[in-house]
């Protein structure tokens, strides 16, 4: 029968047609209501170059939303760090980003970067960054930890750049945060290498086999290996397979299109020198890829143990003695994680 021959299905088929032609314009809301949310991650950093590097990274990225920052002693003074992540996030337009001041000394000994390194990390020479557009947070970095991580009902991930001193300390204060933790990543530690305190021989040490960010406050490590947490540890094993060379410097300072693009070329620009011979690694933009998409190393469940014997303070131990309590990356695909970090920071 024809819709001529029947006038209640013609009209059927008109109202029909009618829905069809309205439901492009209503399929993004549809769409957007059920996208996926947000990671939502806070970033404990002690605000070296390599750090800034991750950050920007992360801030670039439109799946993750870094809620906080907190600021550790390390390679930055604390104050100094903390002044150059406002003035980051002041680039990136990021001002409902909070910053946290941790302490300005390890949980236990007296342990520090060399000077040298200390004083480029405070003042960043060769990158220009605007002022500032907030204060820092009067609340110390421990408490806002301590706080924020006990809230099981609202769970993160936290990546850590530095030594562990503010994530040890908000645990002593809350210990059952600790495994309200959606996921713990953290850089550092040198598991089946050496370790890197010898490196640039500003540091004179027979401590071969420690890693900085584990040397400078062990005692705050061996609480956070403790702690239950789900870690994801990012050790030199695999950083050392993911080289930066010029090729990829060339790259940022001729495609570089945003402000934090832009702001990754200058700091590698200032390490030149290290990439042409190649001694600068993906160190820290490593852990942060490692964060947004884990496929870029091979993680192997160990047994950590962080030693305090004085011959190898703060070496990073995998021992058969315990469970497992860290998903450890021993291998890198540096291949992956030139596409993930470059294509995060918008170059292509």
């Amino acid at each position: 029968m024809s819709s001529a021959q029947c006038p209640k299905a013609f009209v059927f088929r008109l109202v029909a047609l009618s829905f069809l032609l309205l439901l492009p314009c209503g399929a993004p809301h549809a769409q957007s209501r059920h996208a996926s949310p947000q990671r939502v991650v806070i970033i404990d950093t002690d605000a070296g170059s390599d750090d800034l590097m991750a950050i920007s990274f992360l801030l670039s990225r439109p799946d993750i939303r870094v809620e906080a920052i907190t600021i550790v002693n390390g390679m930055a003074h604390v104050p100094a760090g903390g002044r150059n992540v406002l003035r980051l996030l002041a680039l990136a337009g990021r001002h409902e980003i909070r910053v946290y001041l941790g302490r300005e000394a390890p949980l236990s000994g007296n342990a520090e970067f060399p000077a040298e390194w200390r004083r480029n990390s405070d003042d960043l020479p060769g990158v220009k960054l605007p002022e500032p557009k907030r204060a820092i947070e009067t609340q110390p970095a421990a408490e806002f930890l301590a706080r924020r991580l006990a809230d099981a009902a609202h769970p993160v991930q936290v990546l850590t750049l530095g030594p562990l001193t503010n994530l040890a300390e908000s645990l002593s204060h809350a210990p059952r945060a600790a495994r309200a933790i959606r996921q713990l990543v953290i850089m550092g530690g040198a598991v089946r290498v050496p370790g890197n305190l010898a490196d640039g021989g500003a540091f004179k040490t027979d401590n071969t086999l420690a890693e900085w960010n584990m040397f400078i406050d062990p005692a705050a490590a061996k609480t956070v290996f403790a702690s239950g947490a789900a870690i994801r540890l990012v050790p030199l094993d695999a950083t050392q397979r993911v080289p930066i060379d010029m090729a990829l410097l060339e790259q940022l300072q001729s495609k570089a299109e945003t402000p934090l693009a832009r702001f990754v070329a200058q700091v590698l620009a200032t390490n030149r020198d290290s990439i042409r011979q190649g001694f600068y690694f993906a160190w820290d933009p490593l852990a942060a890829v490692a964060l947004a998409n884990p496929a870029v190393a091979t993680f192997k469940p160990l047994a950590i143990e962080i030693s305090d014997k004085p011959q190898d303070l703060g070496r990073t131990v995998e021992t058969k003695k315990r469970r497992t309590n860290a998903q450890v990356a021993i291998d890198a695909n540096v291949l992956r994680f030139r596409d993930i970090f470059m294509t995060g920071l918008g170059v292509r």
